[in-house]
């Protein structure tokens, strides 16, 4: 296989950038991020810009908020009264908390006001309103798996945010 097309896996170096040029990640250091392209473990604007390149390609994009982590949206703020927080957690501004929902599944929280009569949460994406800038070159292109999965160390879907 020589050209990225779906359902392919494509391994990847990034690094990404916000418009004020700090790289929120980044894969150097570490081995390139696979993908597989169609199964939706990445943002939809890197997989696309991923898709009919060749091995050792390099491209740089940028993705406006709506092709990347979206807008933010206010309503993702949250407040608890201090009483409703357990007694042995000492919440602090800018830590990231795990919430769970009605059907016990974890999300993350950040932290943006705690005093001694609430908390309020940040339920948007970190990466939630910005534009986001990718400087990636193709390193390999397979049909099958090439790394044994791991947990995200690339950001694609995690709390740190990336692709």
């Amino acid at each position: 296989m020589e050209k990225v097309e779906n359902n392919a896996f494509v391994s990847v170096d990034y690094k990404g950038t916000l418009t004020n040029g700090e790289v929120f990640d980044s894969s150097e250091g570490r081995q390139p991020l696979e993908v597989q392209i169609g199964a939706g473990h990445v943002i939809k604007g890197f997989e696309n810009a991923l898709l009919g390149m060749a091995v050792n390609e390099k491209k740089t994009f940028s993705l406006e908020p709506e092709a990347a982590y979206g807008e933010r949206d206010e309503s993702y703020m949250h407040t608890f009264p201090r009483a409703d927080i357990p007694p042995e957690m000492d919440p602090k501004v800018g830590e990231t908390i795990g919430l769970h929902t009605p059907d016990g599944q974890q999300v993350p929280a950040r932290i943006t006001h705690s005093d001694d009569e609430k908390v309020i949460v940040d339920l948007n994406h970190p990466l939630a309103g910005e534009t986001l800038t990718f400087e990636i070159e193709v390193k390999g292109v397979s049909k099958t798996p090439t790394q044994e999965p791991t947990s995200c160390g690339s950001g694609c879907d995690c709390s740190s945010g990336c692709c």
